[in-house]
């Protein structure tokens, strides 16, 4: 359901940036085992030992074959896999240091996690069953596998937060920072687009409001009286993530969701089912599965109103008017954002903030097809007619878009590129951070590696 997961950034981690989240976070489909043994490989030997924890050459070689499956693979074999046991080293010694300040993560915030990456991985397959012919192994089996390693990558962001959670830079240090960047390394910059706009959100009659929750009242009356709130979930909700999954949501804590929604959802006990509730998603029916403390897992059917057609013609109507007004000088395009506008934007001038940087540039590939595909046809200055789109919250709008200025490519500067540049100089000092920390806590840290991997060039002092 739109909205209802949270937002999550991470930061990348030093050590060959993708490879540190384990992305072979399973084991080969039988297959790629198969293949693997054909080549004559050892892969049930100990790597490594960081603390308590052992590193086993099939987690090297899981995360070679995996990548090399995807294509993913840069250097040499050897180099490869060092890289991968530098990463698994650093995440082994993250668990190793969240034990001695006696870091946990709850029970039931690992299996939520596990239901939302396996979410992820069956909407990539395309059912559940072509997940488990793929892996050769039952969802329980998956989920049993994915326990341990998703439980470590918990407790290793927590440490790993503590690192660079107080990182910040001043701005000497950027300035100094881009100093270091020698000249014929200074990025180039791509084209890009800073555009305004004002958006004009037909409201939802009251008939509509009326037609939706009457729906949703029959079904939970069928439902009262036998029939699957799962079936009825699979056939009415207009939630895409969750409808194919019988409405079912999986674990989520306090605070992630919609809170008229959770609200709701945290009065019911296991089977009962809420009365219509509304949010900015839609109108919703709520079944309790399971409550594990702060933690629920339930199922909804979530119907949206529609606006009407005649409603929306009134939204256009209205935007060709306020054009009319700012194209003839009777308005400014920033009088008109604060009068007319209905977006979420508008006390921010109507400025489209980039989701990637959270800034108000954007290059070309980062615009929505929509949205470049208006904005190609302006020159800085001016605005578009009203064009049709969906609003956050997935209802029907129209909107005036207005290119406020065009920058050409160019090298960084301090002058153009401040924001962009500081974010740079932050990512560089947390880098340092983690160095730093890696390095001493390594020293202090029990760790054996075998020969075969002690020739590794690896970044960081592992071996001592």
């Amino acid at each position: 359901m739109k909205e209802i997961k949270p937002s999550m950034k991470k930061y990348k981690w030093p050590v060959m940036g993708a490879i540190m989240v384990l992305v072979a976070m399973l084991s080969l489909p039988a297959q790629a085992q198969q293949d693997s043994k054909q080549e004559g490989k050892v892969i049930d030997q100990v790597v490594a030992i960081v603390g308590k924890s052992i590193v086993l050459q099939s987690d090297i070689e899981n995360q070679y074959l995996s990548y090399r499956m995807q294509g993913g693979i840069e250097g040499t074999e050897k180099e490869m896999k060092c890289q991968i046991l530098e990463g698994i080293l650093y995440q082994k010694l993250m668990v190793a240091q969240a034990e001695v300040d006696s870091l946990s993560v709850d029970e039931v915030q690992v299996a939520g996690e596990i239901e939302r990456r396996l979410s992820s991985f069956i909407n990539q397959f395309g059912s559940q069953e072509k997940m488990e012919q793929y892996y050769g192994k039952s969802l329980a089996e998956i989920k049993a596998e994915l326990h341990d390693m998703v439980q470590d990558q918990l407790l290793a962001q927590k440490v790993q937060q503590g690192i660079i959670g107080k990182v910040t830079v001043t701005p000497s240090e950027i300035r100094n920072y881009f100093k270091s960047i020698p000249k014929d390394s200074i990025p180039l910059i791509k084209t890009e687009y800073i555009i305004r706009q004002i958006v004009q959100k037909p409201p939802i009659n009251i008939e509509e409001k009326l037609r939706v929750k009457k729906q949703l009242l029959e079904l939970r009356k069928r439902i009262l009286n036998g029939e699957s709130f799962a079936t009825l979930a699979i056939l009415y909700s207009e939630d895409p993530g969750s409808a194919k999954k019988g409405g079912e949501l999986g674990y989520y804590g306090r605070g992630q969701l919609y809170p008229e929604f959770e609200a709701a959802a945290y009065k019911l006990k296991p089977g009962e089912i809420s009365d219509v509730v509304e949010t900015k998603a839609g109108y919703h029916i709520i079944q309790m599965i399971d409550r594990r403390g702060d933690y629920i897992n339930v199922r909804h059917i979530l119907i949206s109103p529609k606006v009407s057609p005649l409603d929306l013609q009134k939204a256009k109507l209205k935007l060709d008017t306020i054009v009319k007004e700012i194209r003839s000088d009777s308005i400014t395009f920033d009088q008109a954002v604060e009068k007319y506008s209905d977006g979420t934007n508008k006390n921010s001038g109507g400025y489209l903030l980039n989701p990637q940087t959270g800034g108000t540039e954007f290059e070309g590939d980062q615009l929505p097809a929509e949205v470049s595909f208006t904005i190609n046809k302006l020159k800085p200055g001016q605005i578009s007619n009203p064009v049709p789109f969906k609003t956050e919250d997935q209802k029907d709008a129209f909107r005036l878009l207005y290119l406020e200025k065009k920058i050409p490519p160019h090298r960084a500067d301090l002058k153009t590129d401040y924001s962009r540049i500081e974010q740079w100089a932050l990512q560089d000092k947390q880098r340092k951070a983690i160095d730093n920390w890696i390095n001493e806590k390594a020293q202090n840290t029990y760790i054996k590696i075998i020969p075969e991997f002690r020739t590794c060039q690896f970044k960081h002092h592992w071996l001592h």
